[in-house]
C-alpha cells in the first residue's frame, strides 16, 4: 500500500470520529441524563478530540508523492 493510500484510511478514520463524536453528544444531551450522559459526553469529546488531530497531522503532514 502506497503512502497515499494509506493517509487517505487515516483521513476516513478522522472524519469518522468527528462524525461520531457529533453524533454522541447531540445523543447525551437530548436522551440520557445522569452518569450515562456524563461517560457518553467524555467518549464523545475523546473522539472529537482524537479526529481533530488525525485531521490536522493529515492536512499539515504535506503532499504525498
Amino acid at each position: 500500500m502506497s503512502i497515499s493510500m494509506f493517509m487517505m484510511y487515516v483521513s476516513f478514520a478522522g472524519m469518522f470520529l468527528l462524525i461520531l463524536s457529533m453524533g454522541l453528544i447531540v445523543w447525551s444531551r437530548s436522551k440520557l441524563r445522569g452518569w450515562v450522559q456524563v461517560v457518553v459526553s467524555l467518549l464523545a469529546y475523546l473522539c472529537l478530540i482524537s479526529g481533530g488531530f488525525i485531521i490536522l497531522y493529515v492536512v499539515f503532514s504535506g503532499p504525498t508523492r
